[in-house]
């Protein structure tokens, strides 16, 4: 074995040097590669660098022998029952070489954990275009209970880009909610702490003092599109930070809770006539597409919500289409 110089390929742009490593060295550990750097063994560029340091592309890396790692592993796909598959791909709302925008529906876990056995990490490898393409990877999560737009990168650096995005405020999100009540003002920002209790399945979000320990800035932006006699409201909701339940919380504490939610907002979010889902859609993304320009998305409500915009006299018109700008 013996020193390898590898070459940060236009696709990896951005992408953290520990990433790096173990996309192309998976059975490096995090202790052990910190280590590398710390001793001058891995470099960029000649120079002494840091597990968190961000590659461009033509940069050389310095590999110093590393057992068992003289070609990069290969990202096998898992066998994937054929259903799935079809799940997955009936999700897709859009999709290019670079990424992928899926309209998850309500009830379906972004991630695996205590007790969930189907979620869309799991079925991933139904989204690759040929075999020996990267797996898709998640960009960001939506909650369980919360339909619509989830974003995926095609690969290592897309995702890097995309996650960066997110980072830097520059990724709108629009989300449209059914809620009991009417808020009042009809319009404004929500600037109310929240802070977590409890860990797990269990734990959930609450209002904070600015100064409790453990409080977190939040904020959100909401407007009233519709009501029904002050009974129930439409909102539209555009978070501006990205706390756990953020928008449920929120909602609650304007005393509004959102209709059907099951964690948050009591009896009082359980009214008779309705079907008792979560009415939290992510509606639209508009953000820089890692090609240049713009993209902007918007999904479908799901059933149970286009139920109830018709039972309220809501009317949400047609879903534009996907639209890139500029680029």
């Amino acid at each position: 074995m013996s020193v390898v110089n590898l070459t940060v390929s236009e696709d990896e742009a951005g992408i953290r040097l520990d990433r790096y490593f173990r996309r192309h060295y998976p059975h490096l550990t995090q202790g052990a590669l910190q280590k590398l750097c710390r001793t001058g063994q891995i470099r960029v560029e000649g120079k002494r660098v840091e597990a968190s340091t961000r590659l461009e592309p033509g940069q050389s890396v310095r590999v110093p022998p590393i057992p068992m790692a003289a070609k990069p592993a290969r990202d096998v796909p898992r066998p994937l029952d054929d259903k799935l598959v079809r799940e997955i791909q009936r999700m897709v709302v859009y999709q290019d070489k670079h990424l992928i925008v899926l309209n998850k529906p309500s009830g379906l876990a972004v991630q695996g954990g205590p007790g969930i056995t189907r979620h869309v990490d799991m079925m991933l490898d139904g989204l690759r275009e040929n075999p020996d393409d990267p797996r898709p990877r998640l960009v960001h999560r939506i909650d369980r209970d919360t339909s619509g737009l989830l974003l995926l990168a095609r690969t290592p650096g897309v995702a890097a880009k995309l996650a960066a995005s997110f980072r830097g405020r520059d990724v709108k999100k629009t989300y449209w909610a059914v809620v009991v009540g009417r808020p009042d003002p009809l319009s404004g920002e929500i600037d109310q702490p929240l802070a977590r209790l409890g860990v797990g399945p269990g734990a959930i979000t609450v209002a904070a003092d600015r100064k409790d320990e453990d409080a977190q800035s939040a904020r959100t932006v909401y407007e009233v599109l519709d009501s029904a006699a002050r009974k129930f409201s439409w909102l539209g909701l555009s978070p501006l930070t990205g706390r756990t339940h953020q928008l449920r919380v929120h909602c609650e504490s304007l005393g509004t809770p959102i209709l059907g939610d099951p964690k948050y907002g009591g009896a009082t979010a359980h009214p008779s006539g309705f079907t008792d889902q979560l009415h939290l859609h992510a509606r639209e993304l508009d953000m820089p597409h890692p090609a240049g320009g713009r993209l902007v998305v918007s999904a479908e409500l799901p059933a149970h919500m286009r139920e109830t915009f018709r039972a309220l006299g809501f009317t949400p018109g047609t879903t534009p289409p996907p639209a890139r700008k500029g680029g």
